[in-house]
């Protein structure tokens, strides 16, 4: 399903959040709890956060598109004190995650349903939502069973 709002109301939908053309898409797809990162047509280097042209090329030809939202946890850092935000509890330590994902770009969020000494660099997780502020928050899972390599 491809939902179809206008610039304006996605501006207001996800209020304090810089908005641009280069970055609407990702927002389009969160609300439909698809995660969108950019990626270059001409050759196919992923790139997050959004800009307008391929790191790697320099072309122009660049759009939104799904990713799978599987990845290994590549950092990790324990927020003790930050900006009040809504769910966010610094009571303890707020884990913050950069993942690799499976598409060699990396995405940075959340990790729920884990306590903090199981979150470990290089453990596999998996893209799942939250609701934050009344739209959708791409967060990630530990995965169950670690794959093997």
């Amino acid at each position: 399903m491809v939902l179809d709002i206008s610039d304006e109301e996605l501006v207001v939908r996800f209020r304090g959040h810089p908005i641009d053309r280069d970055n609407a898409e990702h927002y389009r797809g969160r609300l439909e709890r698809q995660l969108r990162i950019n990626r270059c047509k001409d050759c196919g280097t992923w790139n997050h956060p959004p800009i307008p042209t391929c790191p790697t090329c320099w072309s122009l030809n660049v759009e939104a598109a799904p990713v799978s939202g599987d990845g290994t946890i590549y950092l990790v850092v324990f927020l003790h004190q930050g900006p009040p935000a809504e769910g966010v509890d610094y009571s303890v330590p707020y884990p913050v995650v950069t993942v690799e994902l499976d598409e060699k770009v990396r995405f940075t969020s959340t990790i729920v349903g884990a306590n903090n000494d199981e979150i470990e660099i290089g453990k596999r997780v998996s893209l799942d939502w939250i609701e934050r502020t009344a739209t959708p928050l791409p967060v990630f899972r530990l995965q169950t069973s670690e794959k093997s390599e």
